[in-house]
């Protein structure tokens, strides 16, 4: 088995509009030349949890971190008109929070992080910051994943 010491999260940069299977995100990384998905996990808007790439086999979604890294990505992260937006569902926000329990039960001491931050520290401060971003994958910083909200608590409604 591979060490695995990261948890990368990734929009699929599709319409929040329209829909974009497992099979559109398969086909897709095909033409671009991988053997198959990218990312180990795929989250649909309905909260499908779609098993892509065994986790024993590296991905292809995170230049320079993949030998080490799951890539969860959910379907979604452009709005109606195109743009960069958080656009979870509540049952992609739930299973994504699942899963990364999960994941993180199963590989102790795991960083949690979304794509965007993985860019460059430009500046040097030690910090990577929305200027320095390469893209806005996801649009929403995934550390607050574990401290959403829990469906059926009054904070969550």
């Amino acid at each position: 088995m591979r060490p695995i010491n990261l948890i990368v999260v990734h929009c699929s940069a599709s319409r929040c509009d329209r829909c974009y299977t497992e099979y559109d995100l398969t086909t897709d990384h095909l033409r671009r030349g991988f053997s198959g998905a990218g990312y180990h996990y795929y989250i649909r808007k309905n909260g499908d949890i779609k098993s892509l790439r065994p986790v024993e086999k590296p991905g292809v979604h995170s230049k320079g971190h993949n030998a080490n890294s799951i890539g969860i990505c959910y379907e979604g992260g452009l709005d109606e008109n195109g743009r960069p937006a958080d656009t979870r569902t509540s049952f992609q926000k739930h299973s994504l929070r699942v899963l990364v329990m999960l994941l993180l039960r199963d590989y102790p001491g795991s960083r949690l992080c979304g794509h965007r931050d993985l860019s460059p520290d430009l500046n040097h401060n030690g910090e990577i910051e929305p200027e320095e971003w390469i893209k806005e994958c996801p649009c929403f910083d995934a550390s607050s994943i574990l401290s959403d909200p829990v469906p059926g608590n009054p904070a969550y409604l």
